[in-house]
């Protein structure tokens, strides 16, 4: 009898613990894609925002053309599409360029406020660069790792 009411018991406690398990689970998983929801929201409207105000010299001979989400598969991303102005890709050194602007955007990312969101949210930020002709000389991409 008294083996009973202990199993009895054991098992109503088991499955009060798995309840409330099951329903934390529930409620975190909720919690956190309404979140996922918020920040694609507020990145979605940033980039509206940028795209307002394109195209925008940014500074000289460089011209921001527009910004997208791109629909990557397992990463987060955003992608600045930009004209260098005074570059044709027949003359230019293209490498020495990649070089010299990668190394210039990591130290940017790390220190604009404008990028804050990207950050605390892991985004990769696509940089992809053409020529004055419009023909595409090439793209940088910074991982998050590169500008925390």
């Amino acid at each position: 009898m008294q083996d009973k009411k202990t199993k009895r018991k054991q098992n109503t406690l088991l499955f009060g613990v798995i309840g409330i398990a099951v329903a934390l689970a529930v409620y975190f998983q909720f919690f956190l894609s309404e979140s996922k929801g918020e920040v694609k929201t507020e990145v979605t409207e940033l980039v509206v925002k940028y795209n307002k105000n394109c195209p925008l010299k940014i500074q000289e001979g460089i011209r921001l053309d527009s910004v997208s989400l791109p629909n990557l598969p397992e990463e987060k991303a955003v992608q600045y599409n930009l004209t260098l102005l005074n570059v044709d890709k027949e003359s230019a050194e293209i490498d020495v360029i990649k070089t010299e602007i990668e190394k210039s955007l990591i130290s940017t990312a790390k220190a604009n406020p404008g990028l804050q969101v990207f950050r605390d949210n892991d985004y990769s930020l696509i940089y992809s660069y053409k020529d004055k002709k419009n023909v595409f000389l090439f793209a940088v991409k910074i991982i998050p790792d590169q500008y925390k």
